[in-house]
């Protein structure tokens, strides 16, 4: 299982000065409609301890998945927090909001690991020849929560950091040449979001492996080969037109599956004997080699589009404290194949395109960095998409070594493309009402960033000048048009889909209108206008 212990125990008060309601509230825009922004600093360190969670809004945020109860959205996510904010009050913490940009914390949605953990992880060593383990060192991961009928089904990962062979905590000095246990994936249900009461209906998968009892790492810890063949974190549920019931799940190891479930229990369809009954697999990252056990991918996330017809599977590419990106591809079938904006076969183990989000640097700003492991919500509503993420920090921001491991929640407007492919807005989500747009709006000087993969580097921002004449110079070149009905700016053919949104690298934040677009070879384009940029 692949995951960094990032937990940090010390606390550094500083400020990066973006605290977008004290400079912008109460901002007017051109419909005449009062907009307050919401209470959010970037670096949050000064108030990321447990005493200040009334604070927080969306900091203290990773991995996270969000259901809507008619009134609230509901947000759940990793036991991870800066400083180790979290430790000691239970697992699985959890806030609300009404508009997904003003958020309550709420508590922890677990108090104690549940009961069937350790006596199954004992029962499955037991038939392996090995000795029980008595103090496991569990980690909390990665739930999924849906409305299922009248009920919510959310289902979470706990894996367990000991080795196999002797059972010891996972550490340099206890290393015994062998691979980590396995993860299991249970499952909860409630009638009631605000109780907060939930029933666990214990486990549904857990990681297997194909490989018996060969647990050697090859007497070194970095060996990647991946002994588990499934690896049980990361899961998403749906429930498709025809009402079949999936959990799609899987890391690294060697991909991710789709496993049917039974929809009134919402465990397996047939019980876990053989390596089949754990799923089939619908993408995997070869990078070149077929037998590749070590993908650099995880974190699935899959919705489907009533309009375009497609199940759309969500991916989570590279290591997550820094080079961190979100892919998406596409498919007809529950079970694929996933195929790319480029045409490749995601599930046969090619690289997956589009790429919808990446480490980032606007001007003005450190930028953002491991922006991914998203969920995808619907407003039921408006019909419109948004992506949630944790966006990281960089290195040493404000002289803090540890800033990296500031997690933000990134709520994130998505646009949908003529062709049917998403894309997600660069700035965050604040409700900001729309107004009307015009031509005259977009005359100035944008920054436009290309989206393209760079392993642990962000992509910085490259001038671009929209003129009276419509023409553009700078990072696109040529004839410039706006449609105002569609929201969309074209640039000498490229698409870009149009929002008004806050410019959260401005000091103070001021109201502007941003873009999103896809490149023919399934890049995104980012742009927003400086300065004073819409009609206030």
């Amino acid at each position: 299982m692949f995951r960094c212990l990032w937990f940090f125990a010390v606390l550094l008060s500083c400020s990066l000065q973006q605290a977008c309601a004290q400079d912008a509230t109460h901002a007017t825009t051109d419909d005449q409609t009062t907009y307050t922004p919401p209470v959010q600093v970037d670096d949050y360190s000064s108030i990321a301890d447990w005493e200040h969670r009334d604070q927080w809004n969306l900091a203290n945020v990773h991995d996270p998945t969000i259901v809507y109860d008619g009134q609230y959205y509901y947000m759940y996510w990793t036991d991870a927090s800066y400083g180790n904010a979290h430790m000691g009050h239970g697992h699985f913490p959890y806030r609300r909001s009404k508009d997904l940009v003003h958020w309550d914390f709420m508590g922890m949605l677990m108090e104690d690991t549940p009961d069937w953990v350790l006596p199954t992880l004992n029962k499955m060593r037991a038939e392996d020849g090995l000795e029980p383990i008595t103090e496991p060192r569990y980690g909390y991961w990665a739930p999924v929560a849906r409305k299922v009928g009248d009920k919510y089904r959310l289902y979470y990962s706990i894996i367990i950091d000991n080795y196999i062979q002797s059972g010891k905590p996972n550490t340099a000095e206890n290393f015994d040449n062998s691979w980590t246990e396995r993860a299991f994936i249970g499952m909860m249900e409630t009638d009631d979001l605000a109780s907060n009461q939930w029933e666990d209906k214990g486990m549904v998968t857990c990681s297997v492996s194909d490989r018996g009892k060969d647990w050697s790492r090859q007497n070194r810890r970095s060996d990647w080969s991946g002994y588990f063949r499934y690896n049980a974190i990361d899961p998403t549920y749906i429930v498709t037109p025809k009402g079949e019931h999936y959990l799609i799940y899987g890391s690294w190891h060697s991909g991710i599956v789709a496993l049917k479930l039974n929809p009134e229990t919402g465990k397996p369809a047939k019980p876990l004997k053989s390596l089949d009954d754990y799923g089939t697999r619908i993408a995997a990252r070869f990078l070149g080699n077929p037998n590749n056990r070590w993908q650099g991918m995880e974190a699935p996330e899959i919705i489907y589009n009533e309009k375009t017809g497609y199940y759309y599977l969500f991916l989570a590419y590279d290591e997550l404290s820094v080079a961190y990106n979100t892919r998406v591809c596409r498919s007809k079938n529950i079970t694929g194949p996933y195929i790319g904006i480029d045409g490749g076969n995601v599930t046969q183990g090619d690289e997956c395109w589009p790429i919808l989000t990446h480490p980032y640097k606007f001007n003005n700003h450190p930028g953002w960095v491991g922006i991914s492991h998203c969920c995808i919500v619907q407003n039921p509503d408006t019909g419109e998409w948004f992506y949630c993420s944790q966006g990281r920090l960089p290195h040493n921001v404000n002289g803090n070594q540890y800033s990296n491991a500031i997690m933000m929640g990134h709520v994130r407007k998505i646009r949908w493309t003529d062709d049917g492919w998403p894309v997600v807005m660069p700035q965050r989500y604040t409700n900001m009402p729309q107004g009307n747009i015009t031509e005259e709006d977009f005359v100035g000087t944008w920054e436009n960033i290309l989206l393209d993969h760079e392993f642990r580097k962000q992509r910085e921002s490259t001038p671009l000048i929209l003129h009276e004449n419509r023409t553009a110079t700078g990072a696109l070149t040529g004839k410039w048009s706006y449609n105002e009905k569609e929201k969309v700016l074209t640039i000498a053919g490229q698409k870009l889909y149009i929002e008004k949104e806050l410019d959260w690298e401005a000091d103070p934040c001021k109201p502007t209108l941003i873009y999103a677009g896809l490149t023919p070879e399934g890049r995104s384009l980012w742009g927003k206008k400086v300065a004073a940029a819409v009609s206030s």
